[in-house]
């Protein structure tokens, strides 16, 4: 099995980044389509293409632009590009390579839901992908594919880019309108859903890059046509950001359910160094690990995954060889969810930096036998308690990684070093 290039087809060619190479491959013919159906339609098209938000939380689309109150308020569509995700890096690919079909598909997406407002929310770091879209979104404009009267339909849309500050909550939707709003990138209590009550406290949907891309495909083709890819519950063809200790890292776009072992072992060309698979993170950095046999066993859609114990996600594959030492590799995930807490919630704030001393201690050669039940507890008590998030992504890792490789934990407490490794990992002038 290969790739199925759906959204990608184009991506290897320099010229599909400007507005004439994306139009001689067909760019905003789609736009055209679009604007002569009704908004309900283009709604109607999305949801039964059985597409899912590919941001992490995998939520039917359709559905979730059908929460929007039927009334006159302005409304806003907000695109989320700010991919903090440990293991992702999907949609700075789609930015660099197709910026046109980003802006095509969110047009068309606001023209469905009625809004003349867009903003991509990138993240800071992504200094080339905000100049690629702003020239993008300037081509747009210049041509008349954004602003007054879009290809003479009569629909009005303005877009804009706007960067993050580096920090990682604000890739969580109520965090990412904080953060629009000019106030501090915390999560808001919900309800109310941002759907009814969003930026500006108007009705706003909040949709991930990939997301806003593949409505492209599924109005040029139909939903029946989308629906051909994936299975019944995770439709379509999904980017899968394949990491860590293989030969041939990268993003691969594949039907969801393609087999994970044919990922690494095929798309991925195996194992680095003729080393052998220990574990897979598979879907970014908050899913809870699974061990080298159940990762063979599952397949890259939503329902196998969770039916693993573990999430799709972002699709960020994390590939780890058996030279990895287990407590190491929790340790840069616990320092990664402390440093990213944005402190509003006690069990988040105060968990995420206990998890994080603790694993450290036992890397720095301190640590007790009773520490390693001591991590659990504190995860879990982490888990369900906080306004969004963040807190459960840090504890899953927690919970996952010591539950499997427990044996590498006790190891290490109680010789004072790695088991895999065989030294200290962590030494004090670290402090």
């Amino acid at each position: 099995m290969s790739e199925t290039k759906l959204l990608s087809e184009h991506y290897d060619k320099d010229e599909f980044i400007g507005l004439a190479g994306y139009k001689k491959h067909g760019g905003y013919e789609v736009l055209a389509k679009a604007l002569k159906m009704q908004p309900q339609q283009i709604i109607d098209e999305v949801k039964a293409s059985g597409l899912r938000g590919r941001g992490g939380a995998g939520f039917s689309t359709g559905t979730k632009w059908s929460f929007l109150p039927k009334n006159n308020e302005p409304r806003y569509l907000l695109c989320n590009a700010d991919e903090g995700e440990p293991g992702t890096f999907k949609d700075r690919l789609m930015m660099e390579r197709a910026p046109h079909q980003l802006i095509e598909g969110m047009i068309i997406s606001s023209f469905a839901i009625g809004s003349k407002k867009s903003y991509i929310y990138v993240r800071g770091e992504y200094h080339y992908p905000i100049a690629v879209l702003e020239k993008a979104i300037r081509e747009a404009y210049d041509a008349g594919l954004l602003g007054k009267n879009i290809l003479g339909s009569g629909f009005d849309h303005d877009m804009d880019v706007y960067s993050g500050a580096g920090a990682y909550i604000c890739g969580e939707e109520t965090g990412m309108i904080s953060s629009l709003e000019g106030l501090k990138g915390q999560p808001k209590l919900k309800p109310p859903f941002p759907a009814v009550q969003g930026y500006l406290r108007k009705p706003t949907i909040v949709n991930n890059v990939e997301t806003l891309a593949a409505v492209v495909p599924i109005i040029k083709d139909g939903a029946a046509a989308y629906r051909k890819f994936g299975t019944e519950k995770s439709a379509g063809t999904k980017f899968f950001s394949l990491s860590g200790n293989v030969n041939k890292p990268g993003n691969y776009e594949v039907p969801l359910a393609y087999p994970m072992k044919d990922m690494i072992y095929k798309l991925g060309g195996g194992i680095r160094n003729g080393k052998k698979l220990k574990a897979v993170i598979p879907g970014g950095s908050s899913a809870p690990v699974l061990t080298a046999e159940e990762a063979e066993k599952v397949l890259l859609d939503y329902e196998s995954i969770a039916a693993a114990g573990s999430m799709l996600g972002s699709g960020a594959i994390i590939v780890l060889d058996d030279s990895q030492c287990m407590v190491d590799c929790l340790a840069n995930l616990t320092h990664f969810y402390h440093h990213e807490s944005c402190g509003q919630c006690t069990p988040c704030r105060e968990g995420t930096g206990w998890v994080d001393k603790i694993v450290h201690s036992i890397l720095s050669g301190r640590g007790r036998l009773q520490d390693i039940d001591l991590l659990l507890k504190v995860a879990d008590n982490m888990k369900g308690r906080t306004i969004c998030a963040l807190s459960d992504a840090a504890a899953l890792p927690v919970i996952s990684f010591v539950t499997k490789f427990r044996d590498e934990f006790e190891y290490y407490v109680r010789e004072g070093r790695s088991k895999v490794k065989g030294t200290v990992l962590y030494a004090e002038m670290h402090h």
